[in-house]
């Protein structure tokens, strides 16, 4: 179940309808029976030559709304007394049935609540129509980033058992415009769609209720992607294909480094990737070898996938964490030699690379390598035309297909207990090979690292955070975002420490290095000077706006 939102963050528009409902009833309620007690109060005093206190009147009026009795103050003498009585045991009545109907009915009855009564207030929101992955998963992290949303499920009881979970979800039919309209989908900013065959459908309809929505949809596969931006959907994504494209290029070009290296001093990037046993899971970047280290700089890291440039020093080491690390390349060499159970991604592309499985995510890795990359295909369906076809769990399929001489193995299988007996075979047929891994359970990661795996992608954890970079801009996996180091003239970082050009917000870029007099330096203490050159790491994106904004200045 979904944390609760914090206190302090309260909005009214975060009321339900039922909550609104129930509080316009005990305002109303306060609020009546105030006002007759006061003008009761009033009559007794005016009217009966019979003054008494405030608090005497608020009891007989309650008595009389609640039929309980009048008390001690019966009979009346004028005719408005006995008026005003009358009104307020009318009232009585009448608020005792709406008490039934709002609050007693619906709390005894067995039939469940609309679940439309359990949304807030929307505007400028997501809509998600059908999700037929971990939906808990995509609105945890909505919910994390504050963005509202309403999720229109198809099927019932999932439905009503994420409402029941205090999710913003309803049953409907994403393709009926109606239950579109009662997700608000004419005021919503986004519309995620997942429901495979029907998206066309669900899209089309959206676009009738509110032209400028921004459509996002998941795809089976990349071929559909043309058809779909033909009938509005914005950014189509096949999530196997991406995550196969992703793992491909980690494994054939780890980082992208565009320094000049040579043996004098020369900076470079390179990934180390904490492995699965290291004895630096749990250990802070703040603690670190690497953060510590006063010849190297920590320019970024990924994190189960998402990309963190700089990281943050509290951020804890799991595994799945790849550090991003410039500095001397002898210098880098030395400290990773050091780190027990911690591999060092080869500064060459790996030469030959398997791939166990070719459907939609072995296909995109094996178009995502480079031309001097030599890669083996394996499956075991023979129509699909591999270079070995056999059982990708067995010894004898990966022997074949050259597991012994093979620097690297891309797993993008479609089932993920089928994932994990490859990986685990994988492993105990060579220790030095790298495995990188898809599943789809996000909760089948940790399993795969036990088994062996050096890198995970899960398709869940991929596709809420593409959801979440969509509406709401946050830096997630990319796979064309490859780390660049570019030399620049230090004129502008003049008179500033080193240390603090690059605690300055997140711009995509930091300053990696200072050279003088032929020598690099990143010292965090060392002093830029207007004669200097630095060295800046950063993403294809942030180089771009370092060199338009800074260098070109």
């Amino acid at each position: 179940m979904r944390e609760l939102r914090d206190i302090e963050g309260f909005r009214p528009k975060d009321l339900t309808q039922r909550q609104r409902l129930l509080v316009v009833y005990a305002v109303g309620l306060g609020t009546v029976v105030l006002l007759l007690t006061v003008v009761y109060n009033w009559g007794m005093a005016a009217l009966e030559g019979r003054p008494q206190s405030i608090f005497r009147s608020f009891q007989t009026v309650v008595e009389t709304m609640t039929t309980t009795g009048f008390g001690a103050d019966a009979p009346w003498d004028t005719p408005a007394m006995n008026v005003l009585m009358v009104t307020i045991q009318v009232t009585g009545v009448v608020i005792g049935f709406v008490t039934l109907r709002v609050l007693v009915i619906p709390l005894f009855e067995r039939t469940p609540l609309n679940l439309d009564d359990r949304l807030s207030t929307k505007d400028d929101h997501v809509v998600v129509a059908e999700y037929q992955r971990n939906a808990e998963l995509l609105l945890d992290e909505l919910e994390e980033l504050d963005v509202d949303y309403v999720l229109v499920d198809s099927e019932e009881d999932e439905a009503k058992r994420l409402s029941d979970d205090g999710y913003q979800a309803i049953n409907g039919d994403p393709e009926d415009r109606d239950d579109l309209r009662r997700a608000t989908v004419g005021r919503a900013d986004v519309l995620i769609t997942d429901a495979g065959d029907r998206t066309a459908s669900i899209v089309l309809t959206a676009l009738e209720e509110n032209e400028d929505l921004r459509v996002v949809s998941f795809l089976e596969s990349t071929r559909r992607k043309a058809a779909l931006t033909e009938v509005g959907v914005d950014r189509g994504v096949a999530p196997n294909a991406l995550i196969g494209q992703r793992l491909a290029e980690k494994a054939a070009t780890p980082v992208a480094v565009d320094a000049p290296v040579d043996d004098d001093g020369g900076v470079v990037i390179r990934e180390i990737l904490v492995r699965r046993d290291s004895p630096l899971h749990g250990v802070t970047v703040r603690e670190s070898p690497l953060a510590s280290h006063p010849n190297l700089t920590l320019v970024a890291g990924w994190f189960d996938g998402e990309l963190r440039l700089p990281p943050s020093p509290d951020e804890r080491l799991t595994p799945n964490t790849v550090l991003v690390v410039a500095g001397p390349a002898g210098e880098i060499d030395d400290v990773a030699s050091d780190l027990s159970d911690v591999r060092v991604s080869r500064t060459a592309a790996h030469s030959r690379v398997l791939v166990a499985g070719f459907g939609e995510g072995g296909m995109a890795a094996v178009n995502a390598f480079p031309d001097d990359v030599a890669a083996t295909t394996i499956d075991d369906d023979a129509a699909a035309d591999p270079d070995v076809v056999g059982d990708v769990t067995e010894p004898e399929t990966l022997r074949e297909a050259g597991i012994d001489d093979a620097s690297a193995l891309v797993v993008t299988v479609d089932d993920d207990a089928t994932a994990l007996l490859t990986v685990a075979m994988a492993r105990s047929l060579s220790s030095d090979v790298e495995i990188l891994a898809r599943v789809t359970d996000a909760e089948k990661a940790s399993a795969a690292f036990r088994a062996g795996a050096d890198y995970v992608l899960s398709v869940q954890r991929v596709c809420a955070r593409l959801v979440a970079s969509e509406v709401h801009g946050e830096r997630v996996m990319d796979p064309t975002n490859q780390i660049r180091l570019v030399r620049a003239d230090a004129a502008p970082f003049a008179g500033e420490a080193l240390g603090d050009t690059r605690r300055v917000g997140d711009r995509g870029w930091m300053v990696a290095g200072v050279v003088r007099d032929g020598e690099v330096r990143t010292d965090e203490r060392t002093t830029i000077r207007a004669d200097d050159e630095v060295f800046v790491a950063g993403s294809d994106e942030g180089i771009g706006e370092f060199e338009r904004t800074v260098d070109a200045a």
